[in-house]
């Protein structure tokens, strides 16, 4: 049985920390929130039930520090094989909001530090690392473009430089918004709809397809 870890933010917690006080303990899946690991782990459970176990350990408002912070209690601790990364909005927004954000150099150095961290822990761990994204509606404005450009650019490199999967999702929105407006897939321009969450797992198997 192999294990695939979400991580990140609000984006990918999408209640599933709320979801916890309502489900029994013990429930298959539990704490998986409503959003799109939610969506995948139903899909890869059903379709591979005796090879994969599906975990959602992503907490709303977190930046890339505050995963190095609890990385090792709730990913390496969990002996995951593939861990999938969407993290990035929070280390722009937070600066914008309460001047405590992660500049872009640093959002590259601590990124790495997890990626180099897992790979110390397991050198055949696989990653998904999923770009941030955001449209400029709600709570986005103006002044964020040049972050979110700079930050999307960081996970790209990263992928590159460590031979995993990227996948791509400011285009996957930039497109959804020829045929909806903004606020269908992403409500305050950060955080997906329903619809916006079918966006990012659509987006997430196209790029994984062959590992399950």
């Amino acid at each position: 049985m192999k294990t695939l870890l979400f991580q990140g933010d609000s984006i990918t917690d999408a209640g599933r920390t709320d979801t916890l006080k309502f489900i029994s303990p013990g429930w298959p899946l539990m704490g998986m929130g409503f959003g799109y690991p939610h969506l995948l782990a139903s899909k890869i459970c059903a379709e591979h039930p005796t090879d994969w176990t599906v975990l959602n350990r992503a907490v709303t408002g977190n930046r890339v520090v505050d995963l190095y912070a609890r990385w090792k209690l709730d990913a390496l601790n969990l002996k995951p094989d593939v861990i999938s990364i969407l993290i990035g909005i929070n280390d722009i927004w937070h600066e914008f909001e309460r001047q405590n954000g992660v500049e872009t150099p640093r959002f590259d150095e601590f990124y790495r530090r997890l990626l180099d961290w897992s790979l110390q822990s397991n050198p055949n761990m696989k990653f998904v690392l999923l770009e941030p994204f955001a449209l400029f509606h709600g709570a986005v404005v103006e002044e964020w473009r040049k972050e979110v450009t700079e930050k999307q650019e960081v996970v790209r490199k990263i992928a590159k430089d460590y031979n995993t999967i990227f996948v791509p999702l400011q285009s996957v929105f930039d497109e959804a918004t020829k045929r909806a407006p903004g606020d269908f897939w992403l409500a305050d321009g950060v955080h997906p709809t329903l619809p916006g969450h079918h966006l990012i797992a659509k987006a997430w198997l196209k790029a994984t397809e062959g590992i399950f």
